[in-house]
């Protein structure tokens, strides 16, 4: 024969004992994506968790909301912590959750792009907005673990390249719930009490993506943003990026990057200085000299002797000037004489009066004109006859 029959409420008050009592339910954690999240104006969180097969109900109390760090948004993978109860009135049972967290880097990622582009739309990485590192700080802030290798990097980069600037280190935790907080804290912490701070570096050195996530909390982001000093952000290695990195002024692959750029090579500068000096003293001195020069330019004496120097030497460039021209002059005189002569020969060529010395005669009729042709003379014309010694006249007597 069976057990007496229970009612109803007795059958769920027994499992919600068993359960109780059963370790494995008592402490559970579940991997699942959340569903049909709500938030009840009474401050408790209801949704479900499902995967690809199943899905179960989630109840998050009001208390433990208050502790959760990550956002809880619809469609995220978590891994939630808890135990299963049964709500006796309505009959079915549910995960009482405890602890959220995110389940791997990929909703991370979801996290990180979704808080990117929302910080990007509001302008907090606008370049417009950056502001310019100091050329000479006198004194920077380093916010990040006081344990960490990160402080002994930048410090000990810091002091090698620059023996004038001041470091403050300020502590806070860059890693955990708490650190996001801590960070942010300390940057407007150093804006409102540290007005001698010229630059802020803050970071931590390698690590995941969940170790590093501080930094890419928003409430990071918007203190960097905020500040009125220059801020660096130096996280992780030089493939990481976080949001801090995109909100800062500047962003350093590593924290030994953001320390050698935050500060001048003291070093380099004072040798710029010495060989500045030694150039302005070499150029004093010739500039010494040069108007030393001019100044014995000036000497009576010295000028005595320039102007005779001077006027021998144009004297003499006098003469060689009367002696060229000169020569020049009997050359031209000389070849004048020659071309008269060859013009006085090509003349005496030419006189008709020299070709009639030679023998020939000319002919002219009555009028003087000169009879070059027998077909020009008449018979019984008077013609003159010219010779190279004297005239003639003559009648024509025959013509042929």
């Amino acid at each position: 024969m069976g057990l007496k029959p229970i009612r109803v409420g007795q059958l769920n008050n027994y499992i919600g004992r068993v359960l109780k009592t059963d370790p494995i339910l008592g402490n559970v954690s579940v991997i699942g994506e959340i569903s049909n999240l709500k938030f009840h104006s009474s401050g408790h969180v209801y949704f479900s968790l499902k995967d690809e097969t199943s899905k179960v109900n989630c109840f998050l109390a009001a208390s433990n909301l208050e502790r959760i760090t990550c956002p809880m948004e619809e469609g995220m993978e978590i891994i939630a912590s808890g135990y299963i109860s049964v709500y006796e009135r309505g009959g079915y049972y549910s995960l009482n959750i405890r602890d959220v967290e995110v389940n791997g880097e990929g909703q991370l990622a979801v996290q990180f792009e979704k808080l990117k582009a929302k910080l990007e739309k509001e302008g907090l990485f606008a370049a417009e907005n950056k502001k310019p590192l100091p050329v000479f700080p006198s004194k920077i802030a380093v916010v990040t673990s006081e344990t960490g290798a990160a402080v002994r990097d930048i410090i000990r980069t810091i002091k090698n390249k620059n023996d004038y600037v001041d470091i403050l280190v300020y502590p806070v935790l860059v890693q955990g719930p708490a650190a996001a907080k801590d960070i942010a804290d300390a940057i407007t912490d150093i804006n409102e009490n540290y007005k001698d701070i010229d630059i802020i570096i803050t970071g931590r050195g390698g690590g995941s993506m969940e170790e590093l996530w501080a930094f890419n909390e928003e409430i990071v982001a918007r203190s960097i943003f905020a500040s009125d000093i220059p801020v660096i952000s130096a996280v992780g290695h030089e493939t990481d990026f976080t949001i801090s990195d995109f909100t800062a002024d500047y962003r350093a692959a590593t924290p030994t990057a953001a320390a050698e750029m935050a500060v001048p090579d003291t070093g380099e500068i004072r040798q710029s200085l010495e060989e500045m000096k030694e150039n302005l003293a070499a150029s004093l001195i010739q500039s010494i000299e040069l108007r030393k020069n001019r100044l014995s330019a000036l000497d009576p004496n010295a000028f005595a002797n320039g102007i005779t120097t001077r006027i021998a030497y144009e004297q003499m460039n006098a003469d060689r000037i009367i002696e060229s021209m000169g020569e020049h002059l009997k050359n031209r005189i000389a070849s004048g004489k020659e071309r008269i002569e060859l013009l006085r020969a090509l003349i005496d060529a030419a006189d008709p009066k020299g070709i009639l010395a030679r023998g020939y005669s000319v002919v002219t009729d009555e009028e003087g004109n000169v009879i070059s042709r027998s077909n020009q003379l008449k018979i019984g014309q008077n013609v003159t006859i010219e010779t190279g010694s004297g005239t003639a006249g003559a009648e024509i007597t025959s013509v042929n």
